[in-house]
């Protein structure tokens, strides 16, 4: 009798450790769902508070760069406002970088001819290619208030794809705008990819190149599509990688050459994508 109650003893208490074991992997569990799920839910909030940050600073420092750009006519100031801008917008989103290849740049004006994954590609390029750099970019973007105007002060060259004569006059400028010095962005596609594959490219931006006579130099960025993806307004938290290849001379080309020039840059920019990320 006596071995018989100490085996029942020993048995309730294992189903008591074992109980126990169980509901404290329940409840450890359920705590670790909890947070990721907080963690998830707060995704939109931030999204919601870099919006608010950014608008705040454009109508603050927007009108003050555009008063130091046209007054004073220091547009170093107006592009200083805007990287600021860009920092904090990209801190606010959680949003890092790395750039490899700045040092293959030359110090004379290029057109930098990127991929396109989402909406945060050109803060992401306007702050790790250049400190003044310019963008040929869609003309809709031009109806947004206060931005226009300093998009235009700040040299940026609208193009209105559905307008040929319109859009081969924004070439014109912006190739003039080369000759002067002034280093461009372009993204060929026209649009945000949503495979990772590069879409066709559109020749305006290498007409430019070709008239102003500069290089084209390769840039492909990279992980970008995660934190914001197409047809999405919510910014997440992410690494971008920023590859810079080898420029492109286009001393010499004609407009005949275009179509070459553009399958030797899609080819340099397919084999800066295939070298992976700068944060593995």
């Amino acid at each position: 009798m006596p071995r018989r109650r100490a085996a029942r003893r020993g048995l309730r208490k294992l189903r008591l450790l074992a109980l126990a074991f169980f509901t404290a992997r329940e409840l450890v569990s359920r705590a670790f769902f909890c947070t990721f799920d907080a963690l998830t839910f707060l995704i939109p909030f931030r999204a919601v508070l870099t919006y608010l940050v950014v608008l705040a600073y454009i109508l603050v420092a927007g009108p003050i760069g555009l008063v130091i750009a046209i007054v004073f006519r220091w547009k170093r100031g107006l592009y200083a406002l805007g990287h600021a801008g860009v920092r904090l917008a990209l801190a606010c989103a959680g949003i890092r970088f790395r750039v490899a290849g700045r040092e293959l740049v030359p110090q004379t004006a290029v057109v930098f001819c990127s991929n396109h994954e989402s909406n945060v590609d050109p803060a992401v390029l306007f702050e790790a290619l250049h400190p003044q750099l310019h963008v040929l970019y869609k003309a809709e973007l031009h109806r947004f208030p206060i931005m226009g105007t300093v998009f235009d002060v700040g040299g940026f060259v609208p193009i209105d794809r559905a307008d040929r004569d319109k859009a081969m006059a924004s070439i014109a400028t912006g190739a003039e705008s080369l000759r002067a010095g002034h280093s461009f962005l372009i993204f060929p596609e026209g649009t945000r990819s949503r495979t990772g594959h590069l879409l066709p490219f559109k020749k305006g931006g290498f007409i430019m190149a070709i008239q102003a006579q500069v290089p084209i130099v390769p840039v492909a960025i990279q992980g970008a599509r995660a934190a914001m993806k197409k047809g999405s307004a919510l910014v997440r938290p992410v690494h971008v990688s920023v590859r810079i290849g080898t420029p492109i001379p286009t001393a010499g080309l004609t407009l005949d050459d275009r179509d070459d020039l553009i399958a030797k840059v899609r080819q340099e920019i397919e084999l800066l994508v295939a070298q992976g990320s700068l944060w593995q």
